[in-house]
Order: C-alpha cells, then structure tokens, then sequence
C-alpha cells in the first residue's frame, strides 16, 4: 500500500498559481486598512451629543508643536541618585538579615531584664481576698434569672 509521492506532488505551475492567490488574498486583506471610515462618518443631529462631536471635530484648530512640550523639572534628583538609593535600601536590608540571624542572638541574661521590668512597674497589688469572689458569685446567683423553658 505504498503510494507514489508523484501522484500527490502539486505540479510546477499549479504550486505558482496556489502562491499567487495566497498573495492576491493577503494583499486584499491588507487593503481593507487603507481607506479612512471616519472621513466621510456624518453624525446623527439628533443626538444628543452632536454638538459636542462638531465642536471637537472642528478642522481648522492649531496642532500642538514641539515648542509646546514644557521644560525637564529642575527639582527632580538625576536618574543616577535613584540607584544609590534602592542600594542603600538593599544594604539596610542586608545588615538588618546579618543582625537578626538566628545566631546572633540568646536568650541568656533574662533574669536581670526581669528584675530590671519588675522594677520600672512597681510594687505588685495585693491580692484580693478570695471571701470576696465568692461573695460578688453568690450575688450573681441570686440576681439572676433563668430563661422560660421552651414551648413544645
């Protein structure tokens, strides 16, 4: 069931006429871009915004020109100082990485933060009696009131 490639080989001229309509139909593809819709587009006077549209559609108005473009600023810092500040943002984050890792630091020597805490606090309260919690307890019970049973 082998097949020669002959039978199926588009010929010489047949495979030029297949390139020439190719190009004939991109060519009329492309050709649709050319003309300008708008040109000739007229604008419904009755709606709402045709006034609008004929004003702003005016032809005869001045085009800006190149002496239109205002002036550099003058208070704007050179390109160059905005990279030496994202590097000092980067090395402020690398000595804050260098500072905080995990053995730098301990936690040895707590006692003294303690006392050190404890001191800038102040004396401690005293403790409460326990007679009063289980008084202010007992009067909650007795001020309170249960909810109604549900209806069945």
């Amino acid at each position: 069931m082998y097949a020669l490639a002959r039978h199926f080989a588009i010929r010489g001229c047949a495979r030029l006429a297949l390139r020439l309509s190719g190009c004939a139909g991109a060519c009329a593809v492309i050709s649709g871009c050319v003309g300008n819709p708008f040109a000739d587009a007229k604008v419904d006077p009755d709606s709402p915004v045709a006034a609008e549209v004929a004003r702003v559609a005016s032809v005869n108005r001045a085009y800006p020109t190149f002496s239109d473009i205002p002036a550099s600023p003058k208070d704007v810092r050179p390109p160059g100082q905005y990279g030496q500040a994202a590097k000092t943002i980067e090395q402020a984050a690398a000595d804050l990485e260098a500072a905080t890792a995990p053995d730098t630091w301990s936690l040895t020597g707590t006692d003294a933060f303690a006392a050190q805490a404890r001191a800038a606090a102040g004396s401690e309260p005293a403790p409460t009696a326990s007679d009063d919690t289980g008084a202010f307890a007992r009067s909650a019970r007795a001020r309170a009131t249960p909810p109604p049973p549900p209806r069945r």
